[in-house]
């Protein structure tokens, strides 16, 4: 529904002539204050219906804006196809998941574009909603008002920004300005979560018997070698943590890109190395999904003691 009303508002921003960087941050200010408007008009006329259709609602709109259970639901049949030695089939599946070109990718690109995929959806698809909703949830809670107002509409707030760099986020001749606006709120949104994620990554590679202190050693090496000041750091914890190389040469529709390398060696990236980046995943969101309850169960029996 996002996507569409972004959709929409693009064409009629730029039908009236707002095509650059006015245009974008109109088209920022319109998304975001229409989709929050809508939340909160339909979660007052349930409240009204019955309070508990207004928790239902609210957790529902909580749920799907975390992303982890589909992220490796998406990269699950790529493994399995890959481990049945199948990597045509692989490569239909990553194209769901990836905006590259996959069909120049060898069993090892394959691989190394699923775990890179894995990382930085870690923070843009579970870690940062998370954040904003326990940020957004906490700041209401400091104002006096209703929490779950504040959480769930900071978690919006964020899917609105995602999806707009998503969309409209390119550096290319049509949204090199009027995607500017898009860009730099993902940006801004994603700041704090993506170098919390280190720390998520790090217990996670604990639970799992990963290289978590040499994740740690080349992520604070590694993590602000890309272009973006987000997508680094958890890709390159991810490639410390597995003992890989990461990015390098990555081929898009529109051509290919040089990223630095994040990691070390030269070990061939393989299908295990995929299953482990999974398991990591996993891990690393329960740890950042207990974590901050632990704090708050321990902050509050403190204040009553």
């Amino acid at each position: 529904m996002i996507g569409l009303l972004i959709h929409r508002m693009e064409t009629v921003l730029r039908g009236l002539g707002y095509s650059g960087t006015g245009g974008g941050i109109l088209l920022v200010l319109g998304s975001a204050g229409l989709t929050l408007s809508f939340y909160f008009v339909i979660e007052r006329v349930l409240f009204h219906i019955h309070p508990v259709l207004s928790i239902l609602f609210n957790l529902f709109m909580a749920y799907s804006c975390l992303a982890i259970g589909d992220l490796l639901r998406h990269i699950e049949p790529v493994a399995a196809a890959l481990e049945k030695g199948d990597p045509e089939e692989a490569k239909k599946f990553l194209a769901m998941t990836v905006g590259r070109d996959v069909r120049v990718l060898s069993r090892e690109g394959i691989s190394r574009a699923a775990i890179e995929t894995l990382a930085e959806n870690f923070v843009d698809g579970f870690l940062s909603p998370l954040f904003w909703y326990f940020a957004g949830g906490l700041f209401f809670l400091c104002m006096g008002f209703e929490p779950l107002h504040g959480a769930v509409g900071c978690m919006l707030l964020f899917k609105i920004a995602s999806t707009l760099d998503s969309m409209v986020g390119y550096k290319d001749d049509r949204y090199l300005h009027f995607g500017w606006g898009g860009a730099r709120l993902d940006d801004l949104m994603n700041f704090v979560p993506a170098r919390f994620s280190i720390l998520f990554l790090w217990l996670g590679a604990l639970f799992t018997g990963l290289r978590s202190f040499n994740g740690l050693r080349v992520a604070f090496r590694d993590r602000l070698k890309h272009d973006s000041p987000n997508s680094a750091h958890s890709e390159s914890f991810a490639a410390g943590a597995l003992g890989i190389r990461l990015a390098g040469p990555t081929f898009y529709p529109q051509g290919m890109k040089t990223k630095p390398w994040l990691g070390d060696g030269d070990v061939e990236v393989q299908t295990v190395h995929v299953r482990k980046a999974m398991a990591l995943t996993r891990a690393s969101g329960w740890a950042a999904m207990i974590g901050p309850m632990i704090v708050a169960v321990f902050y509050g029996v403190r204040i009553v003691a």
